[in-house]
């Protein structure tokens, strides 16, 4: 991401009025170039692809008292209770609240903010690249809290997420483990599927009305993507041709001359049986979001790899999170303020704290927001 100022004479001379002697022409270029450029960050960040924006946003006046009807969200006639996931500061412990279908849901929002500076000569010289880089750094700083953020919030509901009423607690997760360890194959994404299907029965524990979604995305790291470039050339089955389980090299399998073909000229993989694939650096074993899970997961145990009663608590040490989501329904919901003398998200302001002797230029940027998981049974896992 990187935002760049065009050399036009206009943004030249905006530019050079802002290292102005002059106190007020000053404070005026700089009020000028900040309303130009607050739409713009505003647009980069609503747009970068980064876990924050698999939510859908809610704008609302940043002087309401925001609240969300769950009856709009959800069948009532499904369940009596839902479990909201939100959190009440930036970077927090996301909570838990059960409530009924027909409630109002009241949300807590907090604001990301960040404030930068650069030398006045730079204004002076009419550097734009300085310029562009310093609003580039506000942008990344705001993105990066939204992921932290985010992160804490689908990786809290995900490891709490059950749903069913079957005699092993374990199996009744969102998240199980992958069929063997250390590998991805199809058959643990088919598995993955199922699951989803399964968690989204009626109340009665048979269809539900109307078509109901599965897997839309997926979280992965890189080490994830690496096992799907391999299925062009490893075999893919988990059983031997009797139905047993394979004990050598003849009784591998091969995916279909086609899709192995479709993986080995991808060399990005942004898609993989129907699903997008977004690779994520800070997930993985030992990496930022695997040790977010591992945290909030606790004591609670998963599904152990292939089996259907056994079960183990998730080690991130040695083990890492696949996340499912389905994005086609409302269940990961962004709370943003809109700013009524502007009309937009973002507000980026002229930072007026310094004074003529620090000769230096600043900018304060920042947006209020709340995030939510209105219905976790949109999050399924696999341990891997």
């Amino acid at each position: 991401m990187n935002i760049t100022l065009k050399r036009t004479d206009d943004q030249l001379e905006l530019v050079k009025a802002m290292a102005s002697r002059n106190r007020d022409v000053a404070y005026a270029a700089q009020v000028a170039l900040a309303e130009f450029i607050g739409p713009v960050l505003a647009e980069v960040i609503n747009n970068a692809p980064t876990i924050s924006n698999l939510f859908t946003s809610l704008q609302f006046n940043a002087d309401d008292n925001p609240s969300i009807p769950l009856d709009l969200y959800h069948d009532i006639f499904d369940e009596d209770y839902i479990k909201v996931y939100s959190q009440s500061v930036a970077g927090g412990l996301p909570t838990n609240y059960v409530q009924p279908t027909a409630a109002e849901l009241k949300f807590t929002t907090y604001s990301l903010d960040s404030a930068v500076s650069f030398d006045r000569k730079y204004a002076s010289r009419s550097r734009l690249d300085v310029v562009g880089k310093t609003f580039t750094r506000v942008a990344q700083e705001v993105l990066l809290k939204q992921e932290r953020t985010s992160a804490n919030l689908l990786f809290t509901a995900a490891a709490n997420a059950s749903t069913g009423t079957s005699g092993v607690t374990a199996a009744n997760k969102h998240v199980f483990r992958t069929a063997q360890a250390n590998r991805f194959l199809l058959d643990d994404l088919n598995k993955l599927f199922t699951k989803a299907k399964r968690i989204n029965a009626s109340f009665v524990g048979g269809t539900p009305s109307g078509a109901r979604r599965g897997v839309t995305d997926l979280l992965v790291s890189p080490e994830v993507v690496e096992s799907i470039r391999a299925m062009a050339y490893n075999p893919v089955n988990t059983k031997a041709p009797n139905g047993a389980a394979p004990h050598n090299q003849t009784d591998g399998i091969a995916l279909t001359d086609n899709v192995r073909s479709e993986i080995f000229s991808q060399s990005g993989l942004t898609e993989f049986y129907g699903v997008s694939i977004m690779e994520v650096l800070e997930m993985g074993v030992g990496k930022r979001f695997n040790t977010v899970f591992d945290t909030v997961a606790g004591s609670t145990t998963y599904l152990d790899h292939g089996s259907l009663t056994a079960s183990s608590v998730f080690d991130g040490a040695t083990e890492e999170l696949i996340l499912g989501l389905d994005r086609s329904r409302d269940a990961l919901v962004r709370a943003v303020a809109v700013d009524s003398e502007s009309g937009g998200e973002f507000n980026l302001v002229a930072d007026d704290q310094f004074s003529s002797r620090q000769q230096r230029i600043g900018y304060y940027g920042s947006l209020e927001e709340g995030r939510m998981v209105l219905d976790n049974r949109a999050i399924v896992g696999l341990i891997m």
